[in-house]
């Protein structure tokens, strides 16, 4: 079972046909009202059960607290973690929004505090169960009297302080989630958002507040006027795939469909579907690294990232055991410290990774480089003269994504040099 993020929010009534319609709209599947392959590959990831329908939102009736002045407590701790990890965790997940609004957070160590903080197992007092390990992992209540503002953790899951273990969940990203309802956000619609449903790990030494958490959490309280005001358009965005000035960090085919690959996320596109569907990275292959370098499908429908000096080897969304593992299993020699593009021509039945200004070519059969490497980009692919940045091949045409341009080859064989065909945008691709 994958975990799921519950979140109290109203309940609805609607037909379970229009609650299937309002999460396939929400996470960008086509609407059909039913229980089809790719619903349930969405369902069986970790998220919240109840879509939301903005960018970011609020609460029906946008609850927010009267006061910028909030107290918290915690009332016991999961054996997981040491008491000054929980204690550093909770601190610092208020403090992301403490940062970029006027409130202010004081812990208090008795009495009633405006959010109370607890780890608890099944059934825990307030109807709201939860079910065991794997299952629902947190909940908090958005602000009112009484419950208003608790978040409650379930301790039949494993926390853990900055580090991305299998089935272990970091307790900074889940408690400033859960914070985030605990002062009136709802669910936002945007992967890679604090409050998109849907839990993934990011590095919690380098987190920074995305601009839609930003925007939401300012329309209730406004910015904070302390400090240099941290406002949504200085905050890490999520990429729009259609500007035309994008440099995509790879693309590859992988099992039919093609696969655009920037930043921490992925862009989706079918032969059988106009529409593109973005997810995080990490929610489709958990242990891949973000911010990839290149990336390629073998004859056995392997896929390998890389980034930097290493590479990752991926059947279906599980790495291969060994991975990752460094530049120089492929033959490649150390002065190749990153490869910045790589595609597997099926004609020829090598594959080309791309370095620089020039390419290796790597014999898929014989698991070894070609002789006489490296080539210049120029000598073999009349008319690219920079970086390639990302390559991909579709039926016998080899597309070499290079600034803002894409160029089209003829496929590579061993008896001819590949031709160039024509100069396309790489819009050209994504239907914008």
């Amino acid at each position: 079972m994958k975990l799921i993020i519950m979140d109290l929010d109203p309940p609805h009534l609607d037909p379970v046909t229009e609650k299937l319609k309002e999460m396939q709209e929400f996470f960008g599947l086509k609407v059909t009202g039913r229980l089809d392959k790719k619903t349930i590959e969405v369902m069986k990831k970790p998220r919240c059960g109840v879509p939301d329908v903005a960018a970011y939102s609020t609460f029906v009736d946008g609850p927010k607290w009267q006061t910028n002045k909030l107290t918290y407590r915690i009332e016991n701790y999961t054996p997981d973690m040491s008491v000054a990890e929980v204690d550093d965790s909770i601190k610092r997940a208020l403090k992301v929004w403490a940062d970029v609004t006027p409130l202010r957070f004081t812990r208090i160590y008795s009495g009633t505090a405006d959010i109370m903080i607890s780890f608890a197992t099944k059934e825990h007092g307030d109807f709201f169960p939860f079910n065991g390990p794997q299952g629902i992992l947190a909940h908090a209540f958005p602000p009112s009297p009484g419950t208003g503002g608790d978040a409650h953790f379930d301790d039949d899951e494993v926390f853990t302080f900055h580090l991305p273990r299998d089935k272990c969940y970091d307790l900074f990203l889940v408690a400033a989630h859960e914070f985030g309802h605990s002062l009136g956000l709802s669910h936002s619609n945007v992967p890679g958002a604090l409050m998109f449903p849907i839990y993934s790990f990011t590095d919690p030494e380098r987190f920074s507040l995305p601009s839609d958490d930003i925007t939401g959490i300012q329309s209730l309280y406004g910015p904070n006027e302390d400090t240099t005001t941290i406002r949504p358009s200085s905050a890490p965005m999520t990429p729009n795939v259609c500007d035309p000035n994008l440099i995509l960090d790879a693309v590859t085919t992988l099992k039919g469909e093609t696969m655009f690959f920037k930043d921490r996320f992925v862009w989706r596109k079918s032969p059988l579907r106009v529409e593109v569907t973005k997810h995080l990275i990490k929610n489709v292959w958990p242990d891949a690294p973000d911010n990839i370098d290149a990336a390629y499908e073998d004859p056995k429908k392997i896929l390998f990232l890389f980034k930097g000096k290493q590479v990752w080897a991926f059947n279906s969304n599980s790495v291969e055991p060994g991975y990752p593992k460094p530049l120089s299993s492929f033959g490649l020699p150390a002065s190749v410290t990153k490869v910045s593009a790589a595609v597997y021509d099926k004609t020829s039945g090598k594959t080309l990774l791309f370095f620089d200004t020039y390419y290796y070519s790597y014999n898929e059969l014989m698991k070894r480089m070609d002789r006489g490497n490296p080539k210049r980009l120029e000598d073999g692919f009349p008319g690219v003269t920079r970086e390639i940045a990302a390559a991909h091949l579709i039926g016998d045409k080899m597309y070499l994504f290079s600034g803002t341009k894409v160029y089209e080859f003829s496929s590579t064989r061993s008896s001819a040099a590949p031709a160039l065909i024509r100069v396309l945008t790489k819009n050209y691709f994504l239907s914008c």
